[in-house]
This record gives C-alpha cells, structure tokens and sequence, in this order.
C-alpha cells in the first residue's frame, strides 16, 4: 500500500482528497501546514502539496522536501494559473495540477509519478546523436561532448518522449502532460515548442530525425 505525505490547510479539500484517495488504496498522511513535513516524508511514496500554506508556502516547503528526500515525487497543486507559477513549482516538483481538478485526474497522476518512480532511472539514455543524463537534468551532443542547453519547458518535452519511446503522441496528449491544463483546440504551443526544441537538437530541423512529425496524427521518438 503506497504512502502519500498530503499537505493541505483546507479542511474541506483535504478531508475530500483524502477520503478519495484511501477508498483507491493509498494510505494518507494529511497535514495542515509544512513545518512537520521534513520529518514525515521519511518513509512517504509520494507527496502531495498545495501551495497556499500557513507560514512558509508550498514552494518553499516543497524545495526543501526535494532536497531532504530526492527520490521521493512531488504533485503541486494550487489554484494559481499564471504560468510563472507554474514554472516556479516546476524546477522541483514533478508535477502541477490545478485546482479545481477532478479525483479521477489526481489519481492518474499519482499512479503516472508512482509507476515513473519506481523503475530504476537511467544514468544515461542513448538517443540518436544525443546523451541524456536524467539525473542531472541535462542533455548532451555525444559527437562534441557539448552540453545543449534547453530550456524547462523544453526538458519536459523531451523527457516526456523519452518516457513514451516508440508511440506517437499527439498535440493533445503532450500538452496536457507538460503544461497541465486541458487543451484547446486550434493551440500551437505545442507545435511551437517543439520547433524550437529541434532546432537545438536536430541537424537538420527541416527533416527532423530524433523528433519524428506522424503527419495528421503527432509526434514520435524512437529508441
């Protein structure tokens, strides 16, 4: 039975959340505020932290527990839209999910962040001409030895590939997975991104080998 350390100072979310999540199985630890969370985590699967907290908030709660216990995953939850905090929670956590969200969608993540974490990560991942070192969050040209320097958002991107090797995924699917929110139709962030994203690691970003376009459908990487 997974362990999920729940931090949340709204009695009404919290007593919700954690009555859902103990019916699906997982054990719940629920605090009201962060300043115990560093002795709780200690034997956590997974953490589950809003970002409006009593005291010192989640973002600096959340740091802090990363430090304290890296292979532990942290969901974010808040109901803050704006993507700078998005971002913000994003250079720790592994995941963000906005309020109000729907406890069949909380529950996928867990089990997506669980199921990730729980496979040994990989020192390096060979793909086409790069190196990936996951550990160090970093990416590499393996012909130079140089390091290729990507943005967040653009990591992201390419770890969600990188999670999903061999299946094409559609604007949809990587949207949502990397920004979090529902996708609207007709957006080109992603496509956007993506162009960009291969013109720091493709040769030749016109006839793209690492990042693959399944025309009318997605995208692919192979492995």
């Amino acid at each position: 039975m997974k362990q999920v350390l729940y931090i949340e100072d709204d009695k009404e979310i919290g007593a919700w959340v954690k009555e859902d999540l103990e019916r699906r199985g997982y054990m719940v630890d629920w605090l009201l505020a962060g300043d115990t969370a560093m002795d709780r985590v200690i034997g956590a699967d997974i953490v589950v932290l809003d970002v409006m907290l009593p005291g010192l908030d989640g973002f600096t709660i959340g740091q802090r527990l990363k430090k304290e216990a890296p292979q532990v995953p942290i969901l974010m939850l808040s109901a803050r839209t704006a993507v700078d905090d998005k971002l913000q929670g994003l250079r720790f956590a592994d995941d963000y999910l906005t309020k109000p969200f729907h406890p069949d969608e909380l529950a996928a993540r867990l089990d997506v962040l669980l199921r990730r974490y729980g496979q040994p990560l990989e020192l390096e991942i060979a793909c086409g001409h790069l190196i990936i070192k996951p550990q160090q969050q970093a990416v590499y040209d393996g012909r130079t030895g140089g390091e290729i320097s990507l943005t967040p958002k653009q990591l992201q991107i390419l770890f969600y590939f990188l999670d999903n090797p061999n299946r094409i995924l559609t604007k949809e699917q990587i949207y949502e997975a990397v920004w979090g929110d529902p996708y609207m139709d007709g957006d080109k962030t992603v496509m956007v991104h993506i162009r960009y994203l291969r013109e720091k690691i493709e040769d030749d970003p016109s006839n793209p080998l690492i990042i693959e376009t399944i025309r009318g459908i997605g995208y692919r990487v192979k492995r």
